[in-house]
């Protein structure tokens, strides 16, 4: 086909891996090269998330906006990918005719046979079945490192939890493991291109199972010791957990592995035991609160990121009252939270909910304003701390200053030379922002 594609990315990092994938399968397989505008390309992708209801709205607006050049050019091949893809399937077609290929979360390696066939039939294609691990068989290598020296590899697909909540069963099918030798693979590669921090990727991460040569069950923990071996790797990541997934022997990681970042993101939902099961969480708030304890004790340094859903379906004044003491007990540093929007086919969907939306907002205004009030008081606990960065790139407000990130997922901005976008850097953390840190590269200090 040869040409340019844009694609434009919503919701989680799975779909960044993903996106990252289909332009590495396009450019190997149909010489295409990425364009930075959808008035260049040839090929226009949309990487859908269905998690909450204004991202799955916000496709369609953007494809109504990129509908006009279609009709200038009629070469040009629009396609719907990932999780909304998924859930609608041939709905999409129905809704915007003008759509040539929808493809889910499990079939992205299929879009050149896809793209081929609607070249040659005339008529839309659409293929949003579930092909377990095929997808991983099928894509290419990576062929080089990122610009900032960090690189995603997912290891898994898929939920098998069914909270009430939540469409991702549904749509990206229940949990399926890469297997051992495919993520070494994978990683080997990254870092034979220079890449140094992996983050390893699953819709419940640390419930990937493998095999080992015995036959032995091998879990996340074994994964991510047997990465932290390689020279090449300082720095292991995981995302996203689940509380039920979190095994004795991934919480002593944390006091055995140093490569292994201080920062871990456990979603909670909620602190009400009521709301906890009405969700279908299958853990209370003692058990959340026990698991932290273990965790901290293990790395007492740990920042802990949460997700919570405000406003779910029959929660009352004395079930966010809960929530509300419960971050405070445990301290998060950062959250993504939102207020509940009921996704069609999950049983939550179904549930009586008469709370004001008005009451729904002052509520999640009172949780994201007391996180960051937390999260702040962390960096200022910083101030002063020497802490292992790796440089990303130019700061984004003063280009003439590099950002890097530290173990506990804080952007920090200092002055410092571009040849260390890529590596990691000692700095000294010299003044606390309000979403940012300020630093000194340690040598200068010293």
């Amino acid at each position: 086909m040869a040409g340019k594609v844009f694609i434009r990315s919503f919701g989680c990092q799975m779909n960044d891996y993903d996106t990252d994938k289909m332009l590495d399968l396009l450019r190997e397989v149909e010489g295409m090269e990425r364009a930075e505008r959808p008035e260049d390309a040839d090929l226009i992708l949309f990487n859908t998330c269905s998690v909450r209801e204004k991202p799955q709205e916000k496709v369609f607006h953007d494809l109504g906006r990129v509908r006009r050049l279609k009709e200038n050019n009629p070469r040009l091949l629009i396609g719907v990918g990932g999780c909304v893809a998924s859930q609608e399937g041939e709905a999409i077609v129905e809704r915007a005719a003008y759509v040539d290929i929808v493809f889910g979360p499990q079939t992205l390696h299929r879009l050149p046979q896809l793209i081929r066939a609607r070249r040659a039939s005339g008529r839309p294609q659409v293929d949003v079945s579930f092909p377990e691990i095929e997808k991983f068989d099928q894509l290419p290598a990576p062929r080089e490192a990122s610009a900032d020296g960090s690189a995603f590899v997912s290891i898994m697909e898929g939920c098998s939890k069914f909270c009430t909540f939540c469409i991702v069963p549904y749509t990206r099918g229940e949990e399926i493991s890469r297997p051992l030798e495919d993520i070494l693979a994978e990683v080997a590669a990254h870092t034979a291109h220079g890449v140094s921090e992996i983050t390893l990727l699953g819709q419940n991460v640390n419930a990937w199972r493998g095999l080992g040569a015995d036959g032995e069950e091998l879990d996340l923990a074994f994964l991510i010791a047997t990465l932290a071996a390689s020279p090449a790797i300082e720095r292991l990541r995981y995302t996203t957990s689940h509380p039920r997934e979190m095994t004795p022997r991934l919480i002593e990681l944390y006091a055995a592995e140093p490569k292994l970042a201080s920062h871990l993101h456990l979603p909670l939902q909620s602190g009400s035991d009521r709301i906890l099961t009405a969700m279908k969480r299958g853990y209370t708030a003692l058990e959340f609160k026990s698991l932290v304890r273990k965790l901290r004790a293990a790395r007492p340094d740990l920042s802990l990121s949460s997700d919570f859903i405000v406003g779910f379906p029959g929660e009352t004044e004395g079930d966010f009252a809960k929530t509300m003491q419960l971050i405070d007990e445990i301290g998060f540093d950062a959250s993504f939270s939102f207020i509940y929007s009921p996704r069609p086919g999950t049983p939550a969907a179904d549930l009586p909910d008469d709370t004001p939306a008005s009451v729904k907002t002052q509520r999640l205004m009172q949780l994201q304003q007391r996180i960051e009030a937390q999260a702040f008081a962390i960096s200022q606990a910083m101030v002063g701390s020497r802490q292992r960065v790796r440089v990303e790139g130019r700061a984004k407000k003063n280009r003439s200053e590099l950002a890097a990130r530290t173990a506990n997922n804080r952007v920090v901005n200092f002055s410092g030379d571009e040849q260390l976008i890529g590596k990691f850097v000692d700095v000294i953390i010299t003044a606390a922002l309000p979403h940012s840190l300020r630093g000194e590269a340690a040598a200068a200090t010293s």
